[in-house]
């Protein structure tokens, strides 16, 4: 394969993100992708020359192989847009190979266990209830993703890393354009400053006057083990989990909502026996709505045969979990919706190393949601046909931009 970017003078090639058929289907494009399991495309913004990965077995033994780095400072990280330098430098775990990515994740590891996140359980029911009665008051008609999905993720992250609530809107506002898919990269470098900004502050204030959230236990531990930690350690992490624990589950709640509304014959499942069906309606929402479809960009440390195909050392890759979670041995008739499936084996928290830390506290999140939002608004539904919702093609994090829902007041 010839990395760098394409070369001027050949045939025009459509390039890659695609657009996804609905939100829920992949894009005509993986039809071909997914018959060869490994295969080469060109990238939206740097014309570089990737490998993509759509097999569901292969994307898991990729995301395991030691000889895949997920860092961000090779030259052909798989970027699909106009990239600052600070997302190749300024990344925390989800951009480190072990050891450094063990040793960085466990800081924030403490506060995402199942056990500390279930404590978090009469919290979060009060949030949602909270936004409920507030999404009652503003009446009918309602866009649901900014009343309510958004608000909710943001104010349980906040509270755990210690961020005070008047700041959530600067963070959702920041979030969406790092992650949105519409921003320029001017846009993206001024976010990047004025939260690395913000964040510094909270840190300074934190080592003056430490409270019980994450940051401040982190700082402990560093303080407890000897170890030395700098600033820039701390708000990298704290921005990655910041951005990834209020923009990846405001997704999820929009489109989940959206998918149960638009199969009512599922939300009558849930509704019928939310106890025992909403474990398993989480996971099947997560994996058919795979928001983090191009979110698992990786290069190769050494030359790598793989399906019959070489990547080469310094190759980029990217794993397709959206075309992963359509395998049909895996997943038979992928393509519906069918709650009772309710399996974990989804890819839509990642694999391997660099597994979504925040699982559990999403998982419990959408829980809670489902399990009251319906109940206390029976009469939910969407406010105009959901193939006119704009949706965030070519977004890091996949998702609607709007949800307008109605009810019956």
């Amino acid at each position: 394969m010839t990395t760098g970017a394409a070369v001027p003078g050949t045939e025009a090639e459509e390039t890659f993100p695609y657009k996804r058929q609905c939100p829920f289907t992949p894009p005509k494009q993986y039809e071909g992708m997914i018959e060869e399991d490994v295969s080469q495309v060109t990238l939206t913004g740097s014309g570089l020359r990737i490998w993509t990965i759509t097999g569901y077995h292969t994307i898991r033994t990729i995301l395991t192989d030691p000889r895949i780095s997920a860092s961000r400072k090779h030259d052909n990280f798989p970027f699909y847009f106009i990239a600052p330098p600070e997302f190749r430098t300024e990344t925390s775990f989800i951009g480190y190979d072990a050891p450094e990515h063990t040793a960085t994740r466990r800081k924030a590891a403490v506060t995402f266990t199942n056990r500390q996140v279930k404590r978090l359980r009469p919290r979060i029911v009060e949030i949602v209830n909270n936004q409920i009665d507030k999404l009652l008051e503003m009446g009918p008609v309602v866009d649901f993703h900014h009343a309510f999905s958004l608000p909710v993720p943001m104010t349980v992250i906040c509270e755990l890393l210690g961020i005070p609530h008047d700041e959530h809107e600067f963070f959702i506002k920041h979030g969406t354009c790092l992650l949105g898919g519409h921003s320029t990269p001017e846009e993206r470098q001024a976010a990047i400053v004025e939260v690395n900004a913000y964040v510094n502050d909270l840190i300074t204030i934190k080592e003056r006057e430490p409270g019980d959230d994450l940051l401040s236990r982190a700082m402990a531990e560093y303080a407890a083990s000897g170890e030395e930690y700098t600033k820039r350690d701390l708000f990298n992490m704290i921005r990655l989990l910041m951005n990834g624990g209020h923009e990846t589950t405001a997704s999820m709640l929009s489109l989940g909502t959206a998918c149960l509304l638009e199969n009512p014959d599922q939300l009558k499942l849930l509704l019928d026996d939310p106890e025992g069906m909403i474990d398993p309606a989480v996971e099947e929402l997560v994996r058919i709505a795979t928001i983090g479809d191009t979110a698992i960009p990786r290069v190769a440390l050494e030359d790598i045969e793989i399906a019959g195909k070489v990547i080469r050392k310094g190759d980029g890759i990217l794993c397709l979990g959206l075309a992963g979670n359509r395998d049909p041995e895996i997943f038979p008739e992928p393509e519906k919706l069918i709650l009772e499936r309710g399996t974990r084996k989804h890819l839509g928290f990642g694999y391997g190393l660099h597994h979504c830390i925040g699982a559990d506290l999403a998982r419990l999140e959408m829980q809670i949601v489902w399990t009251t939002l319906f109940q206390r608004i029976p009469s939910l539904r969407l406010a105009k046909p959901f193939d006119e919702i704009p949706r965030k093609e070519g977004a890091v994090i996949y998702g609607l931009w709007e949800l307008p829902v109605t009810w019956d007041a």
